[in-house]
């Protein structure tokens, strides 16, 4: 068994239709970026604040796993499968990308780093931070330029 890749792993078990609504919405903002470069700085700032499928999953099975702990010890013990399930499904997500909240979570907009990065990347080309690493120059020297922005 193949497990797939960090980058792939959500969006391969997301539907289709909404990794087609975010690339839109991604590509949207781009786009309203292009029409009002003044606002490029402050959508970097927000992007660096977004928080990403993954914070999201994390902080949502925390919260139940210790939901669970405290309820079984304080109630009954039986509340201790909720903490089993909630791992076992965050272990599944580790793996395959998939756990019950993935779907939820990509509906209401949550992207992966990866998707961010990639809005943070094109408005900074739009902005124009890598006009200054020249295409001609040595690709080594081109690649620590570009690092360094």
């Amino acid at each position: 068994m193949t497990l797939p890749t960090t980058r792939d792993r959500v969006p391969n078990n997301t539907s289709n239709e909404v990794n087609r609504q975010i690339e839109t919405d991604t590509e949207a903002r781009v786009r309203r970026a292009l029409a009002n470069p003044a606002r490029i700085d402050r959508r970097i700032r927000e992007l660096e604040e977004e928080w990403d499928i993954e914070r999201a999953i994390e902080m949502n099975a925390s919260a139940l796993a210790f939901l669970g702990t405290v309820l079984g010890f304080f109630l009954h013990p039986y509340w201790l499968a909720l903490t089993a399930l909630v791992t076992a499904f965050l272990f599944q997500h580790a793996l395959q990308g998939w756990c019950p909240p993935v779907p939820i979570l990509r509906r209401m907009g949550f992207r992966t780093s990866y998707e961010i990065e990639e809005e943070r990347q094109a408005l900074k080309a739009v902005r124009g931070d890598y006009s200054s690493v020249a295409s001609n120059q040595d690709p080594a020297r081109a690649a620590v330029e570009a690092a360094a922005l």
